[in-house]
């Protein structure tokens, strides 16, 4: 579901990355682990404008999306971008906080 890049996730560091042409895009998030079940709100996807339209922001959030199903989290996408991309995909729709 990371739609053609390669994505990685730093749990420490609550971050998504990925590299494309020596450009790097990242998606960050708050992981509250308190709330039951875990809340991760989706706060910054950001994307340099060279690489801007080719998909990367899109893995990104599909790629965190992924992980929190994975894990039973729910997701609040607080960054516009990413809340734009969830209402796209409604096969998220069950994630959603």
């Amino acid at each position: 579901m990371s739609e053609g890049f390669a994505v990685k996730h730093d749990e420490d560091a609550c971050l998504f990355e990925t590299v494309h042409d020596g450009h790097r895009g990242i998606l960050t998030y708050l992981l509250d682990t308190e709330a039951s079940p875990p809340l991760m709100t989706i706060d910054h996807t950001g994307v340099p404008p060279a690489v801007r339209g080719l998909g990367m922001a899109a893995a990104l959030v599909a790629a965190a999306f992924e992980v929190a199903g994975r894990r039973g989290w729910r997701v609040r996408p607080a960054c516009s971008y990413a809340a734009a991309w969830a209402h796209r995909h409604a096969a998220v729709a069950g994630l959603l906080a």
